[in-house]
């Protein structure tokens, strides 16, 4: 049975660096250790329980009631592999750009649109994370998830997973699962994903046409310290915000008024908007309410400058939904969860 802790705090435990304690805490690193964890009385008795990864999609409005259990398994392996794809697997505490870079060093590359997006490989598939064209999802052969119910232990296919925009099963039902393991596919021959535009031209100005997967992930790496803060300089939970998704009939209201509105058009005939454009145009960016403000460099990524408070957060998010609400008609929604 791992040792449970009290009182333990949560500052550097997410990545926003906001106030908060856990009246319990236990760390797990092994798959057994979860299981008797789950049959213990700190599990069973706890009035509330949170599963934390690295923290880095989460907002603490206060301290935290209950048990909070930090998943630490470890642990990267080759699978197999045949003609058509390497199999990766990765324990959910690994860090998921470290992982990246590693696959990539390895030989195996696929995952490098997502280099540089903060997290663990375990709560990369609840969030479904995505960047420059790519979903995790796409990736993700099976995973290993136990159901916090009754300790059972599951493999998931994609298919079992209602992977979406920012969302999944894990999502969907909070408190069910704990992932402990992902297993990627990673198809080859490689080809690299250059959709956007904006990679494209990283990529081309310093590997011409045919890039290797390093030089990928390495123009990810540059785009991203450009636009992103750091999380260990200045506290924050990456974009703060997903993109919405508005109708053909929306949007063509929408572009009549504003012609230089950013747009995806999607494959179901919906369009997907740029949420950090939007919030730009309210004057969000660079601007502070309090400690907490918008990035001046990123409208979409609200930072802490120091000494914030999670409702400190919850203020400056609400004020901004509401100015684009007011101003665009169309409700942002946040990405982090709001513990």
């Amino acid at each position: 049975m791992p040792v449970v802790r009290s009182g333990v705090a949560l500052d550097e435990l997410n990545t926003f660096r906001l106030p908060a304690r856990a009246a319990q805490f236990v760390d797990i690193d092994t798959l057994a250790g979860l299981q008797a964890m789950l049959r213990s009385e700190c599990w069973q008795g706890a009035p509330r329980r949170l599963v934390l990864g690295g923290g880095s999609n989460l907002v603490l409005t206060g301290d935290f009631a209950g048990l909070v259990v930090k998943v630490g398994l470890r642990g990267r392996r080759l699978a197999g592999e045949d003609a058509q794809a390497w199999r990766v697997e990765a324990a959910a505490g690994e860090n998921w750009h470290d992982f990246v870079r590693w696959t990539i060093a390895q030989g195996w590359p696929g995952l490098e649109n997502l280099s540089l997006i903060p997290g663990t490989v375990g709560a990369a598939p609840v969030q479904n994370i995505g960047a420059y064209g790519l979903e995790v999802a796409e990736r993700i052969d099976s995973l290993t998830a136990v159901d916090l119910h009754d300790g059972t232990v599951h493999r998931l296919l994609p298919a079992d997973c209602a992977f979406g925009y920012r969302d999944s099963l894990f999502k969907r039902q909070p408190g069910r699962w704990l992932i402990a393991s992902v297993c990627f596919r990673l198809p080859r021959p490689w080809r690299p994903r250059l959709d956007y535009a904006e990679l494209a031209r990283e990529v081309q100005a310093v590997a011409g046409a045919a890039p290797t997967a390093l030089q990928v992930s390495d123009a990810v790496i540059a785009i991203r310290r450009r636009k992103l803060p750091d999380p260990a300089e200045i506290g924050n939970a990456g974009s703060f915000f997903k993109n919405p998704v508005v109708d053909a009939a929306s949007f063509a209201r929408l572009a009549a008024s504003w012609p230089a509105l950013p747009h995806y058009p999607q494959a179901d005939g919906s369009v997907k908007l740029a949420a950090g454009w939007l919030i730009e145009q309210c004057g969000w960016k660079g601007r502070n309410l309090g400690p907490v403000g918008c990035f001046e460099r990123q409208a979409l990524v609200l930072v802490n400058r120091g000494g914030a408070t999670g409702g400190d957060v919850a203020r400056v998010a609400t004020a901004i939904r509401a100015d684009v609400r007011a101003r665009f008609g169309i409700e942002l929604e946040p990405e982090p969860v709001f513990v």
